[in-house]
């Protein structure tokens, strides 16, 4: 268990999350909870705004989604139809929608990573002991 710097220590007592005896800052905790407010909304617009690509069959396929997951547009090159083989476009497509799938999960851990990072479980980048 980490031991706590005091006031004593060169650090400033109302900067603590948590005050000597245990108990927590409830002001420092409220700040701490407003800037990391701030930061997944502005995540969240970055991903509202982003857009990523999911191919398959060397681009035959390609599926454009936002950084949500909301699907904004498909494109199939007429080289992948053939009306005598749809079973191979349905799986191009498939594939090309799990591909955007992964991009959207990968683009989201790297915006929201650092800040769900930094919660370390429930509550341990609120500085709270036990957490």
């Amino acid at each position: 268990m980490p031991v706590p710097v005091w006031a004593d220590q060169a650090t400033d007592a109302r900067e603590c999350a948590v005050r000597p005896g245990g108990q927590p800052n409830l002001q420092q905790l409220m700040k701490q909870a407003q800037k990391m407010q701030a930061q997944l909304a502005a995540a969240q617009a970055e991903l509202a705004e982003a857009e990523v690509t999911g191919t398959s069959g060397g681009g035959l396929v390609t599926i454009v989604a936002s950084g949500t997951g909301e699907f904004r547009s498909v494109h199939i090159d007429p080289k992948a139809v053939d009306p005598d083989d749809v079973e191979t476009l349905e799986d191009l497509v498939l594939a090309a929608m799990h591909n955007v799938a992964e991009a959207v999960r990968e683009l989201t851990e790297e915006k929201m990573g650092p800040i769900s990072g930094g919660m370390g479980g429930l509550g341990g980048g609120l500085g709270l002991p036990g957490f």
